[in-house]
């Protein structure tokens, strides 16, 4: 069943306890009542939600078009299979609606969600993660401004190689060079390793702590550079 007024309760400015429902504008409302279990509108609905949601992974399957290498029919299955599982989470979900946003912006996240997800997975099957060694040695050019400042570059980037080998985990190790030096999706990495991505952002938050204790401690870097 859809949410109840019990389960969408909210304050208002003067600390009065309103329901999320009041709240709401006409569509939302409108698509709740229809989602219900219950509705007569139940089924046509449900094709409805699921229309909208294949439109949308499809606008975000071919915004990343660019980046993934993937093309024509297999994009488009892809988009397919991403608006399925998003249309069953919608439905699942229906009790967390909280009105924060228009319903139709809250459903389209799963199916932009899922279009990662569905890419990402895709290009790990195909290819898997595949770190260059060499990356590294192309780091310094890369950061450089300036050709005169390439040496300096390199200095800072065999420091930090250095911290990796010698003070990172193996995992840590695998998670910063994906990362930071062969550019790896935070997706696609996830995947690999059979995680999320708000676990990794964790990982490269406890990462970047490390290095910078690591580098101001051998004296690469200054306690006011860290916090720039």
């Amino acid at each position: 069943m859809g949410p109840t007024e019990q389960q969408l309760e909210l304050e208002d400015g003067a600390g009065r306890t309103v329901s999320a429902l009041d709240s709401l504008d006409e569509t939302s409302k409108q698509w709740l009542a229809d989602l219900d279990a219950a509705s007569d509108r139940h089924d046509a609905a449900v094709a409805e939600l699921h229309a909208l949601l294949r439109r949308v992974a499809r606008a975000e399957a071919s915004r990343r078009a660019g980046t993934h290498g993937i093309r024509g029919v297999e994009l488009y299955d892809l988009a397919e299979q991403a608006a399925n599982d998003a249309c069953v989470s919608v439905l699942r979900r229906l009790p967390d609606f909280e009105g924060r946003s228009r319903f139709t912006t809250w459903a389209s996240k799963f199916a932009i969600l899922g279009v990662a997800q569905k890419i990402g997975r895709h290009r790990w099957s195909r290819v898997g993660v595949v770190l260059d060694p060499d990356d590294w040695d192309r780091l310094p050019e890369s950061l450089a401004t300036d050709p005169s400042e390439v040496t300096a570059a390199r200095e800072l980037i065999d420091a930090i190689h250095d911290v990796v080998r010698t003070e990172l985990t193996e995992r840590q190790r695998h998670i910063f060079e994906a990362l930071f030096i062969s550019r790896v999706g935070f997706d696609v990495l996830a995947i690999e390793l059979g995680t999320n991505r708000n676990a990794l952002y964790k990982a490269e938050f406890d990462i970047r702590a490390k290095l910078r204790r690591h580098l101001v401690a051998r004296g690469h870097l200054s306690e006011e550079g860290t916090r720039r």
